[in-house]
């Protein structure tokens, strides 16, 4: 019984670092689309977006070929519905995307 304990524990644990280690790569953009349709998806989610142009092409013909996460964005938000303000509610993130 003892061993079947520590296999679970070991199972459990194993998974929990394999999901941990997928999260970073599902938060990047995917897609086919160019650089500018990217951001603008982006930005409409609600996140800010910072673009670090490594080649003179213009963003409609340029592609992603880097994704960093920064901190978070925090707003103020009004629920018209209970007339409620949440405040340093976490609205998106500010993504760093290298561009070429």
């Amino acid at each position: 019984m003892k061993n079947f304990t520590i296999a679970t524990a070991a199972a459990g644990a194993l998974t929990a670092a394999v999901l941990g280690l997928a999260a970073p790569a599902l938060a990047a953009p995917s897609g086919a689309g160019d650089a500018q349709d990217t951001i603008g998806r982006l930005e409409a989610e609600g996140n800010r977006v910072i673009v670090n142009r490594l080649s003179d092409a213009p963003l409609s013909q340029a592609g992603i070929v880097g994704v960093n996460r920064g901190s978070d964005v925090r707003s103020t938000v009004q629920d018209h519905r209970y007339d409620r303000t949440y405040q340093d509610t976490i609205t998106g993130k500010v993504i760093y995307l290298d561009v070429r």
